[in-house]
């Protein structure tokens, strides 16, 4: 059964400039060290996956129905790629022992100017 949907939409350039204005510190605040250097590896065009990633996190704190409070936290929740390309969740700390007996869904998808995420959390059935 789903218990929980949230999207999110970014601008590119305002994860651009934030990522200017604030370097490091924004970094280590909002991304996971697995996230970081996925994205840095993207050189030039590292601010599409770095604008994704930030679009994923806020899509979940809109599908767990808390926002950014009640645990909630950018680095509780990280986005791993598997070899096949695939998004997939990772969740540490609150998130994961309040969400870890859950199926999450996610998709990410982006352009030159905006990053798009939809996170679907569904219950597990009982056996």
């Amino acid at each position: 059964m789903i218990i929980g949907i949230g999207t999110d939409v970014v601008d590119v350039p305002r994860i651009q400039a934030a990522l200017q204005e604030y370097g490091e510190r924004f970094l280590v605040k909002v991304f996971t060290e697995e996230e970081i250097n996925y994205c840095n590896r993207f050189g030039e065009t590292r601010f599409l996956h770095y604008a994704a990633r930030f679009a994923a996190k806020e899509a979940f704190s809109k599908a767990v129905k808390t926002g950014m409070r009640d645990g909630m936290s950018f680095r509780q929740v990280g986005i791993r790629n598997l070899p096949s390309g695939e998004p997939i969740m990772e969740l540490f700390g609150t998130m994961q022992e309040r969400w870890a007996g859950h199926t999450i869904h996610v998709s990410i998808s982006h352009t030159a100017t905006v990053a798009l995420a939809v996170v679907v959390i569904e219950s597990v059935p009982q056996s």
